[in-house]
């Protein structure tokens, strides 16, 4: 009785995607997916950012336009005070 071991092969593929309610930065308009116009390549390096009012933006987009704000900066979509979502 011989006994050949099974070659077994396999390939690993992944995918990941934002948890996020919209599919667009409200600042850029680029897609989650995808980076800010500042960054060569999605992912860690352009995370999405949260305000307490629950609207996500690209952390390059959203720092811009907070420190382009002449007073209280607000957020972009319905104007509430910016705060970051603890």
């Amino acid at each position: 009785m011989s006994c050949t071991p099974k070659k077994t092969e396999w390939h690993a593929v992944a995918s990941w995607t934002w948890d996020a309610q919209d599919e667009t930065c409200g600042i850029c308009r680029m897609a989650f997916d995808g980076c800010c116009p500042d960054c060569k390549l999605p992912g860690d390096d352009c995370p999405l950012i949260w305000g307490a009012c629950n609207h996500a933006f690209h952390l390059h987009c959203i720092l811009k336009w907070v420190n382009s704000q002449t007073s209280q900066a607000h957020c972009p979509m319905c104007r509430r005070e910016w705060q970051f979502k603890e």
